[in-house]
């Protein structure tokens, strides 16, 4: 198998896909952004570079819908931060989200997969 390479353009995430990965990331334990980031960073083998500014506008969404809570608290590091954490509804709506993750996953595996366009040309 071939090594993975580092995607060197911005890669754009399919709208709604940042949410998911968050809420999955938070089933992992209560995070503050950066360590959102860093765990993103690592789980996908250094693919997904999340920015600060696509990622706090997340948080505040999930939020404001009620599938992440938050709080401040103090840092290993002995800074203050704010810790987000899943909610039942986000635990529910991550459900969902993978869900559909799957079938768009599978359909676009089958596309990509056919051998013949089935148009009969």
């Amino acid at each position: 198998m071939a090594p993975k390479k580092k995607y060197r353009n911005r890669m754009e995430l399919l709208q709604g896909t940042l949410d998911m990965l968050i809420l999955q990331t938070l089933q992992w334990g209560p995070q503050h952004g950066y360590g959102i980031v860093q765990a993103l960073r690592t789980r996908s083998g250094e693919v997904l570079q999340v920015e600060t500014g696509s990622l706090y506008p997340a948080l505040h969404r999930l939020e404001r819908q009620g599938w992440v809570s938050s709080e401040w608290k103090q840092t290993e590091s002995n800074q203050r931060a704010r810790f987000y954490q899943i909610t039942a509804a986000g635990k529910e709506q991550l459900t969902s989200d993978h869900s559909r993750w799957q079938q768009m996953v599978e359909a676009i595996t089958a596309v990509m997969q056919a051998t013949s366009n089935g148009g009969g040309r």
